[in-house]
């Protein structure tokens, strides 16, 4: 029997790199003339995986470069002078199985839930969202799950231990439906909390609308820039400790100029009150504040955008009184969308879920990369 070895053990550094190996078999050639079998191949795992296209130390290396450091697939392949999808295999090989450490998620005290769009499809160009469920305490990226909705999301809750839903005490959300079904439906004993950024900038957004409904009623005509309520509308959204004399009394010029109602005056006093709730950090006092406000807001002296406010007020006291027991926001969950979005920008985008959220969890949550060189690819 001889061994013709064709495995091509290339080991020249690229850029200084372990190179790629597409081969790695050895052929068997059997040279007595009894024996039926003539030739026969061997797979050898240990120098490359199974239907992989680089070896086992490139493909390591590869998702360390893309995962850890950020770089995009078609950067990596190009310095290793191979396809795209040679290396993109690689990365979900490595990377599945290195998301999978149980000891990643850990527990979870305060638990964000938020969505980010994931591509526009089809000639309408329809948009398709995901959503990140993230630990805020620690700041880490838990899971990607496609689509916005309940269901997806209660799915995922469905798969985790006992144990650890009871440990979760708080759940930060956008004013969301679906989110809060999620967490009235499987974390029951958790306290919900409405992020504050969302209530805030829901106000400047009623604000806003107020504003170009007396421009429209008062001229007749969008916002010009000699416009006195157009001139105004980057002071109105300005927190009001932020205005200094120059600016303040610019802006009741221009109001008394452009509202002759009065009608962005009271939207704009009713934003300022509203930030009044997070002056503070004692809950009954926020409880009764949020109550009273709400009923105060709905009166029929106020404007229709006002009014709506009121009624969120309502609607979320309990999650907005929730604040000041827990001290928690959902801006890490904010600030994962944001790493997100950047790592679609170095990607131009994706089209396949399971890439983006590899590559998303890859770069947000936190894996243990000393586990890299003892994962074996699926």
């Amino acid at each position: 029997m001889k061994d013709r070895d064709e495995v091509l053990l290339v080991d020249l550094p690229v850029y200084g790199r372990p190179s790629r190996l597409l081969w790695r078999k050895h052929r068997w050639e059997c040279k007595t003339p009894s024996c039926p079998v003539n030739t026969w191949t061997l797979n050898e795992p240990k120098i490359a995986p199974s239907r992989l296209a680089l070896t086992d130390r490139a493909g390591r290396w590869v998702t360390r470069q893309i995962g850890f450091h950020g770089r995009s697939v078609n950067d990596v392949a190009d310095e290793l002078d191979c396809d795209w999808h040679t290396v993109n295999d690689a990365v979900q090989a490595y990377g599945d199985p290195l998301l999978d450490d149980p000891q990643r998620v850990g527990d979870v005290n305060a638990l964000g839930l938020d969505e980010t769009l994931f591509v526009r499809r089809g000639e309408r160009h329809r948009k398709h969202w995901s959503t990140s469920i993230v630990d805020v305490r620690r700041g880490v990226l838990l899971d990607m799950i496609e689509g916005r909705d309940a269901a997806p999301s209660i799915r995922w809750l469905q798969q985790q231990p006992t144990l650890w839903l009871n440990g979760v005490e708080w759940g930060t959300l956008d004013l969301s439906g679906p989110y809060r079904l999620v967490f009235a439906t499987m974390l029951p004993g958790a306290g919900q909390i409405a992020d504050p950024f969302h209530l805030i900038r829901l106000t400047n957004q009623a604000l806003d609308e107020c504003r170009r409904r007396v421009q429209n009623e008062t001229l007749g005509h969008r916002g010009h820039k000699d416009d006195p309520l157009y001139r105004c509308r980057r002071l109105l959204t300005k927190a009001d400790e932020r205005l200094d004399e120059k600016g303040r009394e610019k802006l009741l010029g221009l109001l008394d100029a452009g509202d002759p109602r009065g009608e962005v005056r009271m939207a704009w006093h009713a934003k300022v009150v509203v930030r009044e709730i997070y002056t503070h950090t004692d809950p009954v006092l926020a409880a009764e504040f949020v109550e009273r406000l709400g009923h105060d807001l709905q009166d029929e002296s106020c404007p229709i955008e006002i009014r709506r406010v009121g009624r969120t007020l309502l609607r979320w006291k309990d999650q907005i009184v929730n604040w000041h027991h827990a001290h928690v926001t959902n801006a890490p969950t904010e600030a994962m969308n944001n790493l997100i979005k950047r790592i679609k920008r170095v990607g131009f985008g994706f089209r396949k879920f399971a890439y983006y959220r590899v590559r998303a969890l890859l770069c947000a949550a936190k894996p243990n990369w000393d586990l890299l060189p003892t994962i074996t690819p699926r």
